[in-house]
């Protein structure tokens, strides 16, 4: 039974999960740089460690001091949230060697998905659709408009093991030669410095789509459940803002699809632990698969809405090597839950904005309708370190205008003094009659000039 969980990770998520071990009665220990020294949740807390500068290269992404405090705390696991360590199978593989449980899937499934070619053939031969073009790299210019003839422009070449919206460009004509191998030869070399591999690929864009995932949780004896989906297409930069679940474009008969789509390629993969497939949904209603997510997602909390399921329990659970309790036939989605990420950014131009919190106070949560995941308090100091999310706000309601209502009120609650906020852009976008009508793909806040 594991005992002693390490959360190899900062900010909200390290407060989320240690809410859910003291639930499981699972000590914890927890790590801190210099700019998190005052963090909340050192207190929360059973343990906790210092493991170095701000900087994340010196601080939490340096595996060895994470891997001494394992040592030195005796913890017989580590959940490393997301971002950061969340998906290093190097790290895993560490982890294993001190005798620490990793919470989440195998090491050696983390090293295959690190290449999205692998992912697209296991895809593509377990019967689950992927966008035209290549499963392998391509090695030129001249193979790149060759696969471009075939499957149509526009193209979109993508780093192979790239990630977080990193090493995408767009090919639109063939018109510059020139110019198409000056970006080829780019990527290869921004790969081969940011990813450690410079392969590059090729695939059909998909043009204003949607963005659809599905979470899932899968345990060791091959049992996969979904647990609903989740519309993810309010974004920017490919970078999430508002998510969403049960997405308002989604069917039953869709829904039965995309649950089919998952588990053939969960078990194809032999997958265990919590995990997410991300899907594009074209105009004409077709899906694609675009990549697997193995870890826990930041927006996870609007499907434990919806569900009823704690996603972090069962990583847990699983890592232990508990089969899962419920099948898919227990699942109900149950009303509707929207999440809002909230940046310490400019809302119009969406610059971080790093500073200090000099006074905040929080909406009510007595309703049971609003959940806040944060690590905030009076005086909490924003640095330009890290990612500048500095808190979900998750709302639910019976049906989503009544959802949308909620969550509009909760963020009016909120004040927040000494720094900017995207809560006016969030509020915007609620109160926009397309958002509100679910009329809308990954190209809203471009068509609807928030940007």
């Amino acid at each position: 039974m594991i005992r002693k969980v390490l959360i190899a990770n900062r900010g909200e998520i390290v407060n989320r999960v240690i809410r859910t071990c003291k639930k499981m009665n699972i000590q914890t220990v927890v790590i801190y740089s210099d700019a998190d020294k005052d963090a909340t949740y050192i207190a929360e807390a059973d343990e906790a460690y210092y493991i170095g500068p701000s900087a994340p290269v010196k601080s939490y992404l340096n595996k060895d001091a994470i891997i001494d405090v394992i040592k030195k705390s005796g913890a017989d696991a580590v959940h490393p949230g997301y971002g950061f360590l969340s998906e290093s199978a190097d790290f895993a593989k560490e982890v294993a060697m001190t005798g620490a449980i990793w919470i989440g899937p195998k090491p050696e499934f983390l090293e295959n998905i690190e290449s999205k070619c692998y992912c697209r053939k296991v895809a593509e031969k377990a019967g689950v659709p992927i966008t035209p073009g290549t499963t392998s790299p391509v090695s030129s210019v001249e193979e790149i408009y060759d696969i471009a003839s075939e499957i149509g422009l526009p193209v979109l070449l993508k780093l192979d093991k790239g990630g977080g919206g990193k090493g995408i460009e767009k090919i639109n004509s063939f018109e510059s030669e020139e110019q198409t191998e000056s970006i080829f030869l780019n990527m290869k070399k921004i790969g081969e410095m940011a990813f450690a591999s410079g392969d590059v690929y090729v695939e059909k864009a998909v043009l204003n789509p949607r963005h659809i995932e599905v979470q899932f949780v899968c345990d060791n004896k091959g049992n996969v459940v979904c647990l609903g989906e989740r519309e993810c297409s309010i974004q920017r930069r490919y970078q999430k803002m508002i998510e969403e679940s049960p997405s308002p474009v989604v069917t039953d008969k869709d829904r039965e699809r995309l649950y089919d789509y998952t588990k053939r390629l969960v078990k194809a993969m032999n997958y265990t632990g919590a995990g997410t497939i991300e899907m594009l949904r074209a105009g004409n209603g077709e899906y694609y698969f675009m990549e697997i997510n193995a870890r826990l997602q930041v927006e996870h909390p609007v499907s434990e809405f919806v569900t009823g399921i704690d996603i972090v329990e069962q990583q847990i659970k699983i890592a232990d090597g508990l089969p899962l309790s419920f099948t898919q036939d227990d699942i109900y989605i149950k009303g509707h839950a929207i999440e809002c990420r909230v940046n310490a950014e400019d809302p119009v131009s969406f610059t971080p904005m790093p500073g200090s919190i000099s006074k905040i106070a929080f909406p009510d949560v007595s309703s049971g309708n609003i959940r806040i995941e944060h690590a905030l308090c009076d005086g909490y100091r924003i640095t330009p370190y890290y990612d500048s999310m500095i808190f979900k706000l998750i709302a639910w309601g019976d049906d989503r205008l009544t959802c949308v209502e909620n969550m509009k009120n909760a963020l009016k609650q909120f004040k927040i003094e000494g720094v900017n906020t995207t809560i006016s852009t969030d509020l915007r976008i609620l109160e926009n009659a397309h958002f509100l009508s679910g009329k809308f793909t990954t190209s809203f806040l471009k068509d609807e000039r928030f940007i």
